[in-house]
């Protein structure tokens, strides 16, 4: 019998609608089919679900898992994870935790990183000589991270295989899965008592890193799985911070008319960029219902996004709009959008919140990215410098794209990761010119 799970993975058999569209249904593995018809239920960071994973990694053991989270709304959900920690109990003074954001993998239910096959090895990306899958998957210097004795999870992001509608590029829900992961990390025992987290995370993970050190009053709230975690520093690689980039006019009329055709076009120089922008309209409604996809889709591309998103991961669902559109893909956008000022207002709740990092931040790029513009980054670190916080920025060396910045940020990150730990003083990244 084929298995076959909802997209939004609720407990009714009966067809769901949003935003006035069915949304398809996709094959995923037995774990996330019954994950899919859980309820979120319990405390933040609570595991609901968890399965034993093969890894080749030494020393190592690893787990799918299902966790407790909550979105930018405090609305409870689902999150899967990879979850991989040393081997036999912790030690007396515990383990650190380190929490790993992935990258832009997809929209659909079967999207998780932790369902492909061998999902427990270091990073493994698609677009480059090496990758082995049709998607991105692993998690950047584990092997090393097992060697130092972290307990390390991936969250997979709500809507990625544990039900929901996936808040694609919504850094402030993925921001909170990245907290509730580490807490989930807890309490399965595996940092024993340790209570010390590091967040690290790339392009949309890198997002998501920037939005969890700005939320101090989520990671500070009482009555979680696993209360009192100390996040020691937070590592972004290639960051996306959308907020950052508005300007204060556009929160008018007028302005917004102007922003978000602005946005359509700047996106819309490449399918895969467009795949990317239309992504993220795509998800917005599911945290801002008065939001809808006709106010920035013509009909028939409301319809075609809802199909592709809902049922295929990135880089088919990129295939797919180049394959049915060809060059004509901007013919799916209305050329004037409608309520254009709640849409500007929904990307700035959903980005980065303008509050000081509970922790210094460090941010990798490379200067050929352009997949997500380094001028966020720079924005980023004035806004939170200017906040008190401590933000170090690092121009990686050569000429490096966004797909090459992983591989070349990590050995750098990963020693600057293991001095939070050890409670090393961070240099003082903004008082760098």
């Amino acid at each position: 019998m084929a298995m076959k799970k909802r997209a939004l993975a609720l407990c009714s058999a009966a067809a769901l609608f949003w935003g006035g569209m069915a949304l398809a249904e996709v094959d995923v593995p037995p774990f996330y089919q019954a994950v899919g018809q859980m309820q979120p239920t319990g405390k933040l960071g609570e595991v609901l679900a968890k399965e034993a994973v093969a890894t080749d990694v030494a020393g190592a053991e690893a787990w799918r898992i299902a966790f407790v989270s909550s979105d930018l709304n405090g609305k409870p959900t689902i999150s899967t994870a990879l979850v991989v920690a040393p081997t036999g109990d912790a030690p007396a003074e515990g383990r650190p935790i380190l929490v790993w954001a992935h990258g832009t993998t997809g929209t659909a239910q079967n999207c998780g990183p932790s369902q492909v096959l061998n999902p427990a090895q270091d990073l493994n990306e698609y677009n480059l000589i090496g990758g082995t899958s049709w998607t991105d998957f692993g998690i950047p210097g584990l092997t090393d991270a097992i060697k130092a004795g972290y307990a390390v999870i991936a969250p997979d992001y709500q809507g990625l295989g544990g039900g929901g509608v996936h808040q694609y590029a919504i850094a402030a829900t993925q921001g909170r899965d990245a907290i509730n992961a580490a807490r989930a990390v807890g309490a399965m025992g595996l940092s024993g008592a340790g209570k010390s987290a590091a967040v690290i995370g790339w392009s949309q993970g890198g997002g998501a890193v920037l939005a969890a050190a700005s939320q101090p009053d989520y990671i500070n709230q009482p009555g979680t799985a696993f209360d009192g975690l100390s996040f020691v520093g937070f590592g972004a690689m290639a960051p996306q911070d959308v907020a950052v980039l508005i300007p204060p006019a556009a929160l008018t009329e007028d302005g917004a008319n102007q922003l978000i055709p602005g946005l359509a076009a700047q996106f819309s120089d490449s399918v895969f960029n467009f795949t990317h922008y239309a992504m993220s309209m795509w998800a917005m409604p599911a945290a801002f219902p008065e939001l809808k996809l006709t106010d920035i889709f013509t009909e028939e591309g409301a319809k075609a996004v809802n199909e592709v998103f809902s049922d295929k991961c990135m880089h088919a669902g990129a295939d797919t709009i180049s394959f049915t559109y060809g060059d004509d893909f901007k013919t799916l956008l209305n050329p004037q959008p409608s309520n254009a000022l709640a849409w500007v207002k929904g990307l700035v709740a959903a980005s980065v919140a303008p509050v000081k990092p509970v922790a210094p931040v460090v941010i990798y790029f490379g200067s050929k990215d352009v997949t997500v513009d380094p001028k966020m980054g720079e924005l980023y670190r004035t806004q939170m410098c200017g906040l008190g916080g401590d933000v170090t920025r690092v121009q990686l060396a050569g000429e490096q794209n966004h797909f090459t910045t992983p591989p070349n940020a990590t050995p750098l990150l990963m020693p600057w990761i293991a001095d939070r730990f050890a409670g090393k003083p961070a240099p003082e990244g903004c008082q760098a010119d």
